[in-house]
């Protein structure tokens, strides 16, 4: 189960840990892309956090729907949509809710995913975000087939994410900027897929009520 309280929580975790990362995520983006992607998710993320206090008291819909509005607004690139597509798809499934069960949880992470492809028209071995997020949203949806609670659901999201983004640096980009390099994108980790899974990882991190990690 995750609260509003922990969705609050989660979203301004998740600001400070890209603040945090903003110059990994620009220099990984230097290397296939325009060297904006840390910039441009930090700007966003830090208008997010600013205005957290305001919407704090809503439902869990209603937050995801005003922190997609406010991404789509303010960061810049490819990023801005595809994150406000994320928490946008994530607002329809918990529009109402104050808290969530593990299977409100998947059906939140597959209509993100489903979302994040539809409008960036990117598929596995694109060497994107959805590298990243789809083994997540499969090991989510295992572990809810073998009942397990939400911690452990998350955690082997998040070992799948990890895995996913390990496997994006041998790949060749199909989309974006990256995929004007052909060839020469191998050998370097998808920024995109770091920040999706920095997302997921923190959103863990509250969860699991755990404070050591980055």
């Amino acid at each position: 189960m995750i609260t509003q309280v922990q969705i609050v929580e989660w979203l301004q975790v998740f600001s400070s840990v890209i603040e945090h990362h903003k110059q990994e995520l620009t220099e990984l983006d230097a290397a296939i892309g325009d060297a904006d992607h840390g910039i441009n998710m930090d700007r966003g993320f830090k208008r997010v956090s600013s205005i957290l206090p305001s919407i704090e008291g809503k439902d869990i819909g209603s937050i995801l729907k005003t922190v997609s509005m406010t991404l789509i607004s303010s960061v810049g690139g490819a990023s801005g949509p595809l994150y406000g597509t994320w928490f946008l798809r994530g607002s329809d499934i918990t529009m109402g809710k104050n808290q969530l069960t593990t299977r409100d949880i998947l059906a939140f992470l597959k209509a993100g995913l489903d979302g994040v492809v539809e409008r960036g028209k990117a598929q596995l071995g694109d060497k994107t975000m959805v590298d990243v997020i789809h083994p997540a949203v499969l090991a989510f949806e295992k572990a809810v087939t073998e009942d397990k609670d939400t911690i452990s659901a998350l955690r082997m999201a998040v070992d799948a994410a990890e895995q996913g983004l390990r496997h994006t640096i041998p790949m060749i980009a199909k989309k974006g900027r990256a995929s004007y390099l052909g060839e020469r994108s191998m050998g370097h980790q998808d920024p995109g897929g770091t920040s999706a899974y920095l997302m997921l990882r923190s959103l863990l991190e509250v969860v699991e009520g755990a404070r050591k990690w980055k």
